[in-house]
């Protein structure tokens, strides 16, 4: 799985795909699919047909706990509305693991008709124990406020291996605000059925509007109960 237009949201749903890796299970250093790096809420917008990007980010959780992610994903001219993507994310600390998963967006209706829609889905392998780890699907809304201001709502499902209640419904809404031609601030908040709310505060940076992204996050409980997590990430788009 974003956290001007075309130049500048459809920038900021770059790293949303890998939100979705970040987003299975609503935290960087758990399942794979952000924002991790990440923003958890994902919008409706899929990668340029014919482009390919690739999300990488390094999140911290305080102590020793921590993750690294790689996450490419590309959209065909054959196929301008759906986007393939893969996650490779390694823990380390107290949930030391290695997580592989494939995802997808589909995109039902762009944004620039008005409200943009579509279905989103993830899942994870966990290499340390052997098993299907979590997965996502959720349907991305996205809403244009102003020409420098959208909301993107969540509504799904999700699957959490290691869980008491393994499947909850997900819900999660998006700012996002562009307040410069190469900057652009995210606010979100999410959860699952029966946890705390979560939250995320992230400002993006595209030097020269062009092709790579840099992006600084902190959140609150980003997996239900951790108090914050710091993200830094980085996307090539070619």
């Amino acid at each position: 799985m974003s956290f001007g237009l075309k130049a500048g949201w459809v920038r900021l749903g770059r790293v949303s795909s890998m939100a979705l890796l970040a987003g299975s299970s609503l935290c960087p250093l758990a399942p794979v699919f952000a924002a991790g790096g990440a923003h958890v809420v994902e919008d409706s917008e899929v990668e340029e047909p014919g482009r390919c990007h690739v999300d990488s980010w390094v999140s911290r959780q305080g102590g020793r706990d921590g993750g690294i992610t790689l996450s490419p994903a590309c959209t065909s001219k054959a196929m301008p509305d759906l986007e393939f993507s893969a996650a490779v994310q390694r823990n380390w600390g107290s949930s030391r693991d290695t997580l592989v998963g494939p995802g997808f967006k589909y995109n039902f209706m762009p944004e620039a008709q008005g409200v943009g829609l579509a279905l989103a889905g993830s899942g994870a392998w966990s290499t340390r124990d052997g098993h299907f780890d979590n997965a996502l699907l959720v349907v991305p809304l996205t809403l244009r406020l102003h020409e420098d201001v959208r909301v993107n709502l969540n509504a799904g499902w999700s699957y959490t291996h290691g869980r008491g209640r393994k499947e909850q419904a997900f819900l999660g809404a998006q700012v996002e605000y562009a307040v410069a031609s190469d900057v652009s601030l995210m606010a979100e908040v999410f959860g699952r059925d029966g946890d705390p709310m979560g939250s995320q505060l992230g400002v993006r940076w595209t030097p020269g509007g062009g092709d790579v992204d840099v992006d600084l996050l902190y959140g609150r409980r980003l997996d239900g109960s951790t108090p914050r997590t710091v993200t830094l990430g980085v996307t090539f788009r070619y």
